[in-house]
């Protein structure tokens, strides 16, 4: 945490295809060592191929995922006197996009597909069915936050 001011938000400038903001942090996020002409040619060719599975237009499926897998609440430790509680807490707007392109992106990784268009494309499918690994651990973190509400006053 910084001593003297808070850091200055930077702004994310809209992808050229889609000129949405959400899709560009979306291929920050998947871009690995500085390749971000390949992670946009990955996330456009799972969204083509999302539109070619379900007939819709794949940007809408993208942000519904998006919207099915972002965390309300979740669970931080604080140590008082000597125990550690697991205190829920609401998650911020900023934080609560972060977290969901994240665990998009890793459960993403794991799928068995072959190449990265297709697992991310049945992720994103699979996420705006509301099923999928990407949701389960939204329901996990959130049962997790729902078990301990008794720590709740713990909050600062």
């Amino acid at each position: 945490m910084p001593r003297r001011k808070a850091a200055a938000r930077r702004t994310v400038l809209p992808d050229p295809k889609y000129k949405e903001v959400i899709v560009a942090r979306f291929i920050n996020g998947l871009m690995r060592r500085g390749k971000k002409s390949t992670a946009e040619a990955i996330m456009y060719d799972a969204l083509d191929r999302i539109e070619q599975q379900t007939q819709q237009p794949g940007l809408e499926i993208f942000k519904k995922a998006l919207e099915n897998v972002k965390p309300i609440v979740e669970v931080k430790s604080r140590r008082v006197g000597g125990a550690t509680y697991q205190v829920p807490l609401e998650v911020r707007p900023n934080r609560r996009t972060a977290l969901g392109i994240r665990w998009l992106i890793s459960f993403a990784k794991t799928r068995p597909e072959h190449s990265m268009a297709e697992k991310l494309a049945a992720e994103l499918v699979a996420a705006a069915k509301k099923e999928g690994a990407t949701v389960k651990k939204r329901e996990d973190t959130h049962r997790m936050a729902e078990a301990n509400k008794a720590f709740a006053h713990f909050r600062w």
